[in-house]
């Protein structure tokens, strides 16, 4: 089934060779003027009146197309589709052209997001006479969050080739991109029996099915075959089963550094691309055990705040709270102002709601937010509520969410202020209830003398009772580089600064008694058995 959204806005651009014509020809008036000669005039005004011509027959026969029924569709029902990060997601779409002349296009483009990459299949052809074109969109999701692809640009070409009309059809749709164990979460079953769970303590061990051996013991009717140890059983004569020993479940906290300077670097290797990865998959290895999780995401203030549970539900829950509250939507982490937002939601309901959008200006702000929250339900996404001062900027803001649109990350760091929201989370972690068992906080390894709060939240923290685990957030794979000399001087010089920083900053919590962990991206599904410890010391 085809999903339907007419609009397109026309706008006809000269090719080179048009160009070179008006060139050439203005060239030719202004010898004929100097020279007084009549031939050259009129050779040179000719071909100024053929561009004039040619424009007007492109003008004509592309507003034949429109008018005959010139739309983009997509297959399908739906207008969202979820997606791991990193995972390529194919997109199936068709151009209809009703007229009774094919409609060539010399290049096809798709108006989506910067945070994704589109590539389409066939970038150029002809649409045929009364017939449609399919159209496949390849898809790659670098870094979560909802993404849209606002439509498809199609640039035809009229006349003998001297003009191109690009055509930009508004039909909006939605990609979810959440953090690479989703997929593996989607996968699980859901249901299923209850697990024996603890609500607060440290683990202790159990009989039953689990990793660590307790004792060799003899075999009781009973006892399943898979659990026999056969080489002993040879030794002593006898057979001889292992008995293992389970925990209790483990009620765990993982806090996220989301300052917004941690979105720096190359796209899909900034430091926060790669920590997001590795708290979902920490908190899928604990919830897959049966623990309750919990999780807090800061910055310049409390961004996500989820109290521990366990179950497919809470996972999710868990993920979309990581692709989300980590964006740049809200005022106080966005680098535009109420001025710059109205600007884009106005450039993007043009092609949506071209006859209220025409009366519009960018400087009317309260007209053109009761419009937008009047054309917000057509976007892909609902439900988010994007962080602002006054309601009128707050459902401007919700417009661009609700149809995926980006918007750049501030300038102004937030590591103050975050530090200030790290020690309060870890102060308030420790009244929550039930009692946390493991707390995980993601952050760059602070250094004494930078970041104090920190430094004193540690050392009074009460480690007999928590397992406090530091996780250095790796800052060196979003450092961009490239095979220019200077480029690749300036890349060095930033990695060693980082490197030595995280050294100091590692150096300083072994002193407080701090664990550290290292992860490696590739292996973040494995990260509570493998992890390395060590010892405690553009819109359209």
């Amino acid at each position: 089934m085809l999903t339907r959204e007419d609009g397109a806005a026309m706008q006809i651009h000269p090719t080179r060779a048009s160009v070179d014509v008006a060139i050439a020809g203005m060239l030719g008036v202004a010898v004929a003027i100097a020279t007084r000669q009549a031939a050259i005039l009129a050779w040179s005004g000719a071909l100024l009146v053929g561009l004039l011509i040619a424009r007007a027959v492109t003008q004509i026969g592309i507003a034949r197309v429109r008018s005959a029924g010139f739309e983009m569709l997509w297959r399908g029902d739906a207008r969202l589709q979820r997606a791991a990060r990193g995972e390529l997601v194919e997109l199936e779409a068709e151009i209809r052209n009703r007229d009774s002349r094919a409609a060539r296009y010399v290049e096809l483009r798709a108006v989506h997001a910067p945070a994704i990459q589109v590539e389409l299949d066939p970038k150029s052809g002809e649409v045929p006479a009364g017939g449609r074109l399919r159209v496949t969109l390849r898809v790659s999701t670098p870094r979560v969050g909802r993404h849209g692809i606002h439509g498809l640009s199609l640039e035809v070409q009229g006349g003998p080739g001297l003009f191109e009309v690009p055509l930009t059809f508004a039909n909006p749709f939605g990609i979810e991109v959440l953090p690479q164990p989703f997929a593996m979460a989607m996968r699980q079953a859901r249901g299923g029996r209850s697990r024996l769970s603890a609500d607060a303590g440290r683990p202790g061990p159990q009989f039953g099915d689990g990793m660590e051996l307790r004792e060799l013991r003899e075999h009781q009717p009973g006892d399943p075959f898979k659990r026999i140890a056969w080489k002993p059983s040879a030794k002593r004569g006898r057979l001889v089963v292992r008995e293992y020993e389970r925990e209790e479940r483990d009620v765990v906290w993982l806090l996220l550094d989301a300052s917004i300077e941690l979105w720096s670097g190359e796209l899909g290797r900034a430091p926060l691309d790669l920590a997001i990865d590795q708290v979902a998959a920490v908190a899928q290895r604990h919830l897959a055990r049966g623990d309750r999780v919990g999780l807090g995401i800061l910055g310049s203030r409390t961004l996500g705040w989820l109290l521990p549970a366990r179950g497919p539900n809470h996972s999710i829950k868990l993920l979309s709270a990581l692709s989300h509250c980590t964006d740049t939507l809200d005022d106080d982490r966005s680098d535009l102002d109420e001025a710059d937002v109205a600007a884009r939601v106005l450039e993007h309901m043009r092609p949506l709601d071209p006859g209220a959008s025409s009366r519009l200006r960018p400087s009317d702000l309260d007209r053109l937010a009761r419009r937008a929250e009047r054309l917000r339900p057509r976007g892909p996404f609902a439900g988010a509520d994007p962080h602002a001062q006054s309601r009128r900027e707050r459902a401007l803001r919700r417009y661009l969410s609700a149809f995926g649109m980006h918007s750049p990350a501030r300038l102004e760091p937030d590591r103050p202020k975050t530090d200030l929201q790290i020690a309060e989370a870890l102060s308030r972690v420790e009244r929550e209830r039930p009692r946390a068992s493991v707390v995980y906080v993601w952050s760059p390894p602070p250094e004494a003398d930078a970041r104090p709060e920190i430094e004193r939240t540690l050392a009074r923290y009460p480690r007999r009772r928590v397992d406090l685990r530091w996780v250095s957030m790796q800052l060196e794979p979003g450092i961009a580089r490239s095979s220019d000399v200077v480029s690749t001087a300036v890349a060095d010089a930033v990695s060693l600064r980082a490197r030595a920083a995280q050294r100091r900053g590692e150096l300083a919590l072994r002193r407080l008694g701090i664990r550290i962990e290292h992860l490696k991206p590739l292996h973040a599904a494995r990260f509570v058995e493998t992890a390395e410890t060590s010892p405690a010391a553009k819109p359209t």
